[in-house]
C-alpha cells in the first residue's frame, strides 16, 4: 500500500470543513498514525502522525505548538481564523509542518473518523469490530442529544468504546479517558472509593455520581451493561449545563440495552456478511419470523405489534435525508429498548420500523402510541425533523405479525396527510384506509362514467364547486361559505352538474361515483394549482 499523506485525507473533508493553509515541508510526509492531543498536554512523539489539537483555538494554541515542536508532526490540525493563527503558521513554517485550519464549528468527530479511516483501512478481520464502533458511536450521540449530556461507552475492563461529540464542556476525566482511550487509573480508584462501581454492579438501574469539584468531576449518571449476570460495559453520561433532566433515568436505561445487544451480538462474533435485516425477517412470513425470534430469543407466542415511521415530503426529499433517518432509527432504538428490550429496530420499504413483541394485551394498544408520541416529540426537539407514525393492530404471536403489514402502510400513507394527528391506527383511521382502497382501485379501472369525467375535464369551475359541495357534506350553504360565493350560485352549479351528467348526488350509489371521480380529479389538480 502507498505511503498515506495529508492530501489524501483532505480528499475526503467535505467542502468547508477545514483548509491547508500551510502545506508540510515535504508534501509527501508519510502519515502512519494519528494523535489527539489536548493543549495541556505534555511533549509526546508526533513524529509521523496527523495530529488534532483540541480544547484550544486561535492564538491560545501557540503553547501547546510550540511544545509539539519538540517532534515535529507532518501536519496538525487547529480551530480558528486565518487571522488569529498567523504567528502559529509563521511558527509551523520554521518547523516544516503543515497547518489545517478547521471550521470553529465543525465536529472534531468527523475529523477524527476520516483520518482514522485512512491512517488505519478496514480489513475484513475489522469489519465487525468497525460495525460494533459506529453502532455505538451512534447509541452515544442520540444518547448525549436527548439527555443533553456527554456520553461515553466503556466495555467492562474500562477501555473506551465510544464517545459523543467532543466539547468543551468535559471535566477533567472525560478529556483524558478520550485522549487515552481509557478512563486514567486514579479516577477509577476514585469512583471505586465512591461506591459508583459497587452499586453499578448490583443494580440494572442508573447510578447517580455528584459532582466533585476538587477532584475536577462534574456530576455523572452510570449504568452497566448486562449479559445474563456477566458485565458487558458501562454507559457514563456527564453532565454539561444545568444538570441532569428527570426523564434521564429512562432515556440511560433504554441506551443500554441497545447498547447491551450490540456488545452481545459482537461477542458471539457473527460475521457482517452474514448480518441480515432482521426486520425483513421478521416480517416476511411465519417459518422466517420464528426462526429470527429462536435465533434472536425473542419473544413469539405472544402478542406484537410493528410501528412505522416516515418522514414528510420536504424532509424525505432533504438532501441530507438519508442522515436523518438514520438518527430517527437511532432515537427510535433507544425509546424502543426502554420500552420493550427486545424491540427490533431496522427499516422496512427504506422507512424506520419497529417491532415489538412479548406485549400484554391490556393496555397494549395505549403504551405503543406513548412510545410512538415520546420518538415523535423527541425527533422534533433533537433531531429537528417532524415525523409520524402508524401502529398496526396487534398479532396473537410474532409469526402472524406479516399480516399486517400493508395495514400499517396504509396508516402510515392516512398519517401523512392528517392535520390532526401524527400516530395512526386502526380504530381512528379505519374508515380512511378503506376509503383509500376503493379510491386507489378505482383509480387503476380502465372503467370512468363519461358525462362525468368529461365534466370534470373540462370545467375546472364546477369541478371546485361539486369538490366543495362533497367536501361539505352536500351542504350548499357551508359549501358556499367555503368558496366565498353566494349560495344560490352554489346551488346552480351543482342542479348543472347533475343536469349534465345525469347523477343524482343525493342518492348513496350516484354519490360514491362521483366522490372516487372526484378524488382521482384533486389528485391531479392540486388545490394551489393556478386555473388553466
Amino acid at each position: 500500500m502507498a505511503a498515506l499523506t495529508v492530501d489524501d485525507i483532505l480528499s475526503d473533508l467535505p467542502v468547508g470543513f477545514a483548509s491547508l493553509i500551510l502545506r508540510p515541508a515535504v508534501p509527501e510526509s508519510a502519515i502512519e498514525r494519528f494523535m489527539i492531543l489536548d493543549a495541556d498536554d505534555g511533549p509526546a512523539d508526533s513524529a509521523s502522525a496527523f495530529v488534532l489539537l483540541i480544547g484550544v483555538r486561535g492564538r491560545a494554541a501557540l503553547p501547546a505548538l510550540r511544545r509539539l515542536l519538540a517532534t515535529p508532526p507532518p501536519v496538525v490540525a487547529v480551530k480558528g481564523t486565518r487571522e488569529d493563527l498567523a504567528d502559529a503558521e509563521e511558527l509551523l513554517r520554521v518547523a516544516g509542518t503543515g497547518l489545517l485550519l478547521v471550521d470553529p464549528g465543525a465536529d472534531w468527530d468527523r475529523l477524527l473518523s476520516i483520518a482514522k479511516d485512512r491512517t488505519q483501512p478496514r480489513s475484513y478481520q475489522s469489519e465487525v469490530l468497525t460495525l460494533l464502533e459506529e453502532d455505538l458511536f451512534a447509541i452515544a450521540q442520540t444518547t448525549a442529544r436527548l439527555t443533553s449530556s456527554h456520553v461515553v461507552i466503556e466495555d467492562a475492563a474500562n477501555k473506551l468504546l465510544a464517545y459523543s461529540t467532543v466539547s468543551n464542556d468535559i471535566d477533567e476525566l472525560r478529556k483524558a479517558s478520550i485522549l487515552a482511550r481509557r478512563g486514567p487509573r486514579k479516577y477509577e480508584l476514585l469512583l471505586k472509593d465512591l461506591g459508583a462501581y459497587r452499586e453499578l454492579h448490583r443494580t440494572r438501574l442508573p447510578v447517580r455520581v455528584p459532582a466533585r469539584p476538587q477532584d475536577g468531576l462534574r456530576e455523572r449518571v452510570a449504568v452497566a451493561l448486562f449479559a445474563g449476570k456477566r458485565i458487558m460495559g458501562y454507559i457514563w453520561l456527564q453532565e454539561t449545563g444545568e444538570g441532569f433532566g428527570p426523564d434521564i433515568d429512562y432515556v440511560l436505561s433504554g441506551a443500554a440495552a441497545r447498547a447491551s445487544a450490540e456488545l452481545i451480538r459482537y461477542r458471539n462474533q457473527q460475521s457482517v456478511h452474514m448480518q441480515e435485516d432482521r426486520i425483513a425477517r421478521l416480517l416476511s412470513g411465519p417459518d422466517e419470523a420464528a426462526a429470527s425470534a429462536r435465533s434472536e430469543k425473542i419473544p413469539e407466542d405472544r402478542p406484537a405489534a410493528l410501528i412505522l415511521l416516515g418522514l414528510p415530503a420536504t424532509e424525505s426529499q432533504a438532501d441530507d435525508a438519508a442522515l436523518k433517518q438514520g438518527e430517527l432509527a437511532n432515537l427510535a432504538s433507544i425509546h424502543a429498548a426502554a420500552y420493550k428490550t427486545s424491540a427490533v429496530v431496522g427499516q422496512y420499504k427504506g422507512q424506520p420500523a419497529v417491532v415489538v413483541p412479548g406485549l400484554q394485551t391490556a393496555g397494549a394498544e395505549a403504551g405503543l402510541r406513548s412510545l410512538a408520541e415520546a420518538i415523535i416529540r423527541d425527533a422534533g426537539k433533537h433531531l429537528g425533523i417532524h415525523p409520524f407514525a402508524a401502529i398496526s393492530p396487534l398479532v396473537p404471536e410474532l409469526a402472524a405479525l406479516h399480516s399486517v403489514t400493508l395495514t400499517a402502510e396504509a396508516l402510515l400513507a392516512c398519517a401523512a396527510t392528517a392535520d390532526d394527528t401524527r400516530v395512526a391506527t386502526l380504530d381512528g383511521f379505519e374508515g380512511e384506509v378503506l376509503f383509500r382502497e376503493a379510491v386507489e382501485n378505482f383509480t387503476s379501472s380502465p372503467f370512468r362514467h363519461r358525462k362525468l369525467a368529461a365534466l370534470l375535464a373540462t370545467d375546472r369551475e364546477l369541478a371546485l364547486t361539486l369538490q366543495a359541495y362533497f367536501d361539505a357534506c352536500l351542504d350548499v350553504a357551508e359549501a358556499a361559505r367555503r368558496l366565498v360565493l353566494h349560495k344560490n350560485t352554489v346551488y346552480y352549479r351543482v342542479s348543472k352538474a347533475a343536469r349534465s351528467t345525469g347523477l343524482a348526488f343525493g342518492n348513496p350509489r350516484d354519490a360514491l361515483v362521483t366522490l372516487l371521480h372526484l378524488q382521482e380529479w384533486a389528485a391531479k389538480h392540486p388545490k394551489n394549482e393556478s386555473p388553466s
